[in-house]
């Protein structure tokens, strides 16, 4: 299976004949699992999505991603210490300064079935708004990630910290610029990113 593959046909996951596109923007949403119709939104948001059921397939995907843009002498922006560490391995560099890198590699704390969206917070942009982040976005997430609504994935990040109520939630959709998201206000307006999701298989 060739790279364009595994990005616009979803990995080997398999998604259902009838999509959004076919029954139209305002009909009521298919009966679907939730990593299918995350998927059916996600890449009608533009986003780039690629299926890995091992680190390895990770690892190739990323370097994949990279000889397609053409990365190789591109230092990536990351805040996450782990994350870092993880791809640390992958002949990548590193910087923590936004100005120094066209590519934000980071995680997440959900993906949102209901419209396709990646939910983020102070755990992954600290205080910085989306406008400000590289216009090329890297998500590494989980299966076990994915949850129906914005809502559930609110009340699962308020069970999993208690009190300490990360800061700065917000989400990344737009991944392709339309007339509708380009003043987005909702994720701080020019919040438009080339997106590729490497989802991993955790469950």
């Amino acid at each position: 299976m060739g790279l364009l593959d595994i990005l616009f046909g979803g990995g080997k996951k398999k998604v259902s004949k009838e999509t959004v596109e076919t029954r139209g923007e305002h009909m009521p949403d298919l009966n679907l699992p939730v990593d299918e119709k995350f998927t059916i939104h996600f890449k009608k948001n533009g986003g780039k999505f690629i299926y890995c059921i091992s680190d390895q397939e990770v690892s190739r995907a990323l370097h994949n991603i990279i000889e397609e843009n053409s990365w190789q002498n591109q230092p990536f922006f990351a805040m996450n210490p782990q994350l870092t560490k993880k791809f640390g391995r992958e002949n990548i560099s590193f910087t923590d300064k936004t100005k120094e890198s066209d590519i934000f590699l980071t995680t997440c704390e959900h993906l949102i079935a209901q419209n396709g969206s990646i939910l983020v917070c102070s755990n992954q942009l600290n205080e910085k708004k989306v406008n400000e982040l590289p216009s090329n976005v890297i998500v590494f997430a989980t299966t076990s990630q994915l949850v129906e609504s914005i809502g559930e994935g609110l009340k699962t990040i308020k069970k999993k910290y208690g009190p300490e109520i990360p800061a700065n939630i917000t989400t990344l959709k737009h991944f392709k610029p339309t007339k509708e998201n380009s003043d987005d206000f909702l994720t701080y307006g020019s919040s438009t990113k080339n997106l590729y999701l490497l989802l991993l298989e955790d469950l």
